[in-house]
């Protein structure tokens, strides 16, 4: 439960950034808007988008990448990191045990 809950963070800490980049990005250009998901991911790691583009097309078929993927990357990098962040947090929190006094 540990490691979903650390990856659940890194998840919403990785979501909390990208919406820094996006409130810098408005303060420098004068227009505010999410970037999706892709376009930071691209911007951060180009070899690694084209190696997972390869590796995924690979496996599956291009256009299992081409419709499922490229509607994801598209989306906001807070709702793609943010959500499943959020859920994996969620679902992997301590329950407390409750004593009972006799």
């Amino acid at each position: 439960m540990i490691v979903l809950r650390v990856i659940g963070w890194l998840l919403i800490v990785a979501a909390l950034l990208a919406l820094g980049w996006d409130f810098f990005l408005w303060i420098h250009d004068g227009h505010f808007a999410l970037s999706s998901a892709g376009r930071l991911w691209y911007t951060v790691w180009p070899r690694g988008f084209d190696f997972a583009e390869h590796a995924i097309a690979g496996v599956t078929s291009k256009s299992f990448w081409d419709s499922v993927n490229r509607a994801v990357l598209a989306q906001p990098m807070l709702l793609v990191a943010g959500v499943p962040g959020l859920l994996l947090v969620l679902i992997a929190r301590r329950r407390r045990r409750r004593r009972f006094s006799r």
